[in-house]
Order: structure tokens, then sequence, then C-alpha cells
């Protein structure tokens, strides 16, 4: 089988000969950016130039994934937020220039509005992305897998709505917040199929600002657990459930969301982390900046020798990788005729 069928086999429920490197988080490298002769801001509003920037990694080191979009701002930007795509940076992601909403409930108002949402591929970026996904699988479809990456709902409603407001928020309106987070949930899950239409074969739900390291597991499990069991139940399988931070204190929780696999990051105890989920694909952990751009061919070797030690089912770098990321380190994830 070539990787993308062992891939998708995994997937599957069969177990590999040999246990894959691959991601469904953002990796482009800066490298691959060059040869493509592109800009990292200018990417994320060209639908060619983005296909071309999520196939490159590929091209160069023969890791046998793609990702898009490269940013989470995505949705965000399709519900009202204002875009600085970082013009004047190197190798800077996208982000929120400032929330749109003053509360979540104003929030949620508009969420209930048909006028918002009911045409979907006219909403900001969503339509050039699902472009992206079909000129990547058209270009390199048959040999990789191609991951189609969502925020999760937390992670969005922090972009919508100023993250202190929303804290008073939910202990004094948590039902409100819970409201906004479950329709949030439902777009996520339009957007989804859309970009599973459009030819991913797969679905990452990134939900960095949900993570409980960053809100503790209390509010994780009140709620950003429940929303993201409301999307990944409405999404087409499979379904990878990525948090970054330090998850060890609820792994127990996250074998009830409902996804096909769960990513951690280098911060978690991932012999632990399997013996929590031992009827869910485990994902992880390899640092990317510290094992992957700062390490040398030998270190990420190692590294990945003790990750496939434990008993992970796919290496995948702990977060989204860093553009400058040496190709050599990447072609070392897989040996040659691995597959």
């Amino acid at each position: 089988m070539n990787p993308r069928e062992t891939i998708l086999g995994l997937f599957n429920g069969e177990r590999p000969a040999f246990i894959p490197a691959f991601s469904g988080l953002t990796h482009v490298t800066a490298a691959g950016l060059e040869r493509e002769r592109l800009s990292f801001h200018e990417v994320h509003s060209d639908a060619d130039k983005l296909a071309r920037a999520a196939a490159s990694t590929f091209r160069l080191t023969g890791l046998p994934s793609a990702a898009l979009p490269l940013d989470l701002c995505v949705e965000a930007e399709a519900l009202g937020a204002e875009v600085d795509f970082r013009e004047n940076g190197l190798y800077e992601f996208p982000r929120v220039a400032r929330p749109p909403y003053q509360t979540s409930e104003i929030l949620l108002e508009a969420l209930r509005s048909e006028s918002l949402t009911q045409d979907l591929r006219g909403l900001g970026r969503i339509s050039l992305v699902c472009e992206a996904i079909a000129k990547v699988k058209a270009d390199i479809g048959a040999e990789v897998v191609i991951g189609g990456i969502l925020p999760g709902p937390f992670t969005l409603l922090l972009f919508l709505v100023e993250s202190g407001v929303l804290f008073t928020e939910m202990k004094r309106n948590p039902q409100a917040v819970l409201d906004t987070l479950f329709h949030l949930s439902s777009f996520l899950s339009q957007v989804g199929h859309a970009y599973r239409s459009a030819g991913a074969d797969f679905l990452t739900i990134h939900d960095m600002g949900g993570s409980p390291g960053f809100l503790g597991p209390k509010r994780f499990a009140d709620f950003v657990l429940p929303a993201q069991q409301r999307l990944i139940a409405a999404l087409p399988k499979p379904r990878v459930l990525s948090l970054c931070g330090n998850t060890n204190e609820v792994m127990h929780l996250l074998t009830q969301s409902g996804a096909e696999a769960i990513s951690v990051d280098q911060t978690n105890d991932l012999v632990a982390s399997r013996a929590a989920l031992p009827h869910t694909l485990l994902f992880g952990n390899l640092d990317p900046v510290e094992t992957l751009s700062r390490g040398d061919q030998a270190q990420v070797q190692a590294a990945a020798e003790r990750v496939r030690a434990v008993g992970v089912d796919a290496l995948w770098p702990g977060c989204d990788l860093y553009p400058p990321t040496p190709l050599e380190n990447l072609r070392a994830l897989n040996p040659p005729a691995a597959f």
C-alpha cells in the first residue's frame, strides 16, 4: 500500500505494519514557500497559492499529507471578524484584529438570524478554501491524505467575543454561552461538510483556545466538551480532535468526544494518554519547535522512535509546524521503504 492507503486504513481500524508520520495541522515550510515563490501572508486569500503552499511539503519531504486552510480565522472572518494577515511578518499566522461582538448574547442573536449563515459558500474565504482543497486533491490527492482544519467551537468564540467579557458571561449567564457554542458547532459542521465535499479525506478540530491547560478542567467539562461533542457528532468520519497544552487531567473526558483520533501536544504524558485512550486513535506528540525545528536529524529520529515505542497510532507534530523547520528533519520521520 502507498502512504495514503495506509493512513486511510488506519482511520478505518486497520493496524499498519509501520506507524506513519503525517499531520492534519498546518505544516508548510519556508523552503516550500520559497520553492513556489510565495510569501506566507499572501497564500491565505488566493486558492491557487493556498493549494500550492499546502502541497509543497509533500513535494519536498515526502510527508504524505496536506492540510488546509493555513489559518484558523476563516470561520471568524465569515462571521464578521476583521483578519490581520500579518503582511509585515515573515511567518506569522493571521489573527483576528478585534472581536466583532460585544457579548456572546449579541453573537447568539446574530447566529439565530438565517441571513448570517444561510449562504455558507458565499461567506468570507470558505469557498476559496474549498477551491484550494479541490486543487490539492487533483494535484497530489492520489498520494497523500488531505485534512480540512476547523477551529473548535470555543476557539471560534474567543475570536468573536473578547475573552474577559466571555469569562464573565461564563459565570453570570452560562446557558447563553453554551447556547452560543452550540450554534457555532452547527455552523462549523456545515463548513466541515463543505471541506469534505471539496475533497478533504478527514477533518481536524483544532481547539487551541479550548484547551483545559488554558481554561482548567471544570470549564473544559462544562463548556468546551459539550460543544465539541455536538460538533463532532455532526461531522462526517473520520474526525481528529486536537488540543494544545497540557490535557493530562482530562484525557478520560476526551474518550467521550466522539472523535476517531485525539492529537496531543508535547506537554502530555504520552504513556498516560495511551492508557486513557485504549479504543481511540492517539496521534502525537513531537515538539514542533525544540525537536522538529531546532533539533538535528539524529535527534528527530530518536524522538520519533521514542514516540512510536509508546504506542501512538501516528506521529504528528504537537501543534502547527514552524515554517523554518529543516526539510531533512521532516524526511527523517518516515524512513525510506517504510510503507
